[in-house]
C-alpha cells in the first residue's frame, strides 16, 4: 500500500500529537505535588469528558428519521410480534387437538394448570 505525501504527513502529525499527549499525561500523573492543586488524584481528560457528555445528552438531540424507525421496528417490534404470533398459533393448534379428542387426557401437557 502506497501512501501519498499528505497521508504520510497526517500520520506523522497524529503520531507527534499522541506522543505529546502521552508525555503530558505521564507528567501530570506522576507529579507528587498534585494533591496541592486541589484536583485530586486523577488526571482530567478533556476527550473523555466530552465523550461522557455526549453519551448523557444523546437522547436530548435525537431526531427521528426513517432509518431510526426501521431500526426500532425490525429490532424491537417485529421480533416481538412474530414471537407472539408463533406462540398463539402453536397454542391454538394444541388446543384444537385437545378439543377434538386427538390427544388423550393422559398425554396432554400442563393438564393441572
Amino acid at each position: 500500500m502506497v501512501l501519498t505525501k499528505e497521508e504520510t504527513e497526517f500520520i506523522k502529525r497524529k503520531h507527534e500529537h499522541t506522543l505529546q499527549l502521552r508525555s503530558e499525561y505521564l507528567k501530570q500523573s506522576s507529579n507528587p505535588f498534585r494533591h496541592g492543586t486541589g484536583e485530586g488524584g486523577t488526571v482530567f481528560d478533556a476527550g473523555l469528558a466530552r465523550f461522557q457528555a455526549m453519551r448523557v445528552s444523546n437522547y436530548e438531540h435525537f431526531k427521528p428519521t426513517g432509518k431510526s424507525f426501521r431500526t426500532g421496528l425490525f429490532a424491537v417490534v417485529l421480533p416481538i410480534a412474530i414471537y407472539a404470533w408463533a406462540l398463539k398459533a402453536e397454542r391454538d393448534g394444541r388446543e384444537e387437538k385437545y378439543r377434538t379428542g386427538q390427544v388423550a387426557y393422559k398425554d396432554r401437557r400442563f393438564k393441572f394448570i
